[in-house]
């Protein structure tokens, strides 16, 4: 076998027995992609760590973040690594091999002032204004991702307004339930009432766009830039900034990392600890403000 199909014989691997989501896919065979431009016509085989090493020095020139370097190079290893279980590679060239680090920044959240500003403004008289209020409130309810927003379907038992719970499956196809408060559910019945209204016949889609079909990431993200430019909160809020929004409040008010880690879905505890630095800055900014001797004179 050659190695365009080494590579496309990982991936499919990877698709059917890791269940890997759509996106890591991608980014997988994207990363695949890469090595196979750089190596050129060098083959998989002969690829050794000072390639390698070479390869991460071209690409961070470029510009690709030590974030982006650390998945490509997470990529590669794990391509080695089959290659090395499934067709006798002796030596895996990227083990040992590091990204450089790039500045770490913080997730941006929205304050508790501002979350209630921006979904109160939202009015739910037309179908499409109670679908945008519906899905708003139910990011910032449940801190679900976009995916797992967009990928919820009306009769598969996984919402239960009832109950007060949402069921989705995240990264790494894990699944979590998460409560859903109070607004939230009110504005989901709203929504469920006026859905037939914009839903295509037999579409399971808990929220659709403009055809009637399952509403994409794109038309979520335009929706929530518009409300959040009308109520001056400018046009970069995005929907990840609510899940962001939810940690943050949620870990403010009970102190609780571990439960926050669970309703985010976070493999690691160390995913989940950012949060507590955007808690500490929101205290800062309180200290600032308000301790006499904070502030210069």
């Amino acid at each position: 076998m050659n190695d365009s199909g080494l590579g496309a014989a990982w991936l499919e691997t990877l698709e059917h027995q890791r269940r890997l989501s759509a996106h890591t896919l991608a980014n997988y065979s994207r990363a695949v992609g890469v090595l196979f431009r750089l190596k050129e016509k060098t083959a998989l085989r002969d690829v050794d760590t000072r390639q390698v090493r070479r390869f991460v020095a071209q690409l961070h020139a470029a510009g690709l973040s030590g974030r982006s370097l650390a998945l490509t190079l997470s990529a590669w290893r794990g391509l080695y690594k089959w290659l090395a279980r499934q067709h006798g590679f002796s030596a895996n060239p990227v083990q040992g091999v590091r990204a450089p680090k790039s500045p770490r920044y913080l997730p941006k959240a929205l304050s508790v002032e501002q979350a209630q500003q921006l979904l109160e403004s939202v009015p739910a008289e037309t179908p499409e204004g109670a679908r945008d209020r519906a899905m708003f409130e139910l990011l910032y309810s449940s801190g679900l991702r976009l995916a797992e927003l967009i990928a919820l379907d009306t009769e598969d038992g996984r919402l239960d307004l009832k109950q007060g719970e949402v069921t989705v499956t995240g990264k790494g196809a894990k699944t979590r339930t998460v409560p859903v408060g109070a607004r939230a559910r009110d504005a989901l019945r709203d929504w469920l009432k006026s859905r037939a209204l914009l839903a295509a016949p037999q579409e399971r889609a808990l929220f659709v766009g403009a055809r009637g079909r399952r509403i994409a990431p794109g038309t979520v993200q335009a929706r929530l830039r518009v409300w959040a430019k009308r109520q001056g909160l400018g046009a970069s809020v995005h929907p990840h900034m609510l899940r962001h929004s939810f940690a943050s409040h949620v870990l403010q008010s009970s102190q609780d990392l571990r439960a926050v880690q669970e309703m985010l879905g976070h493999a690691s505890i160390s995913t989940t600890q950012v949060y507590t630095h955007l808690d500490f800055q929101a205290l800062a900014k309180v200290y600032d403000a308000a301790h006499p001797r904070a502030r210069k004179k």
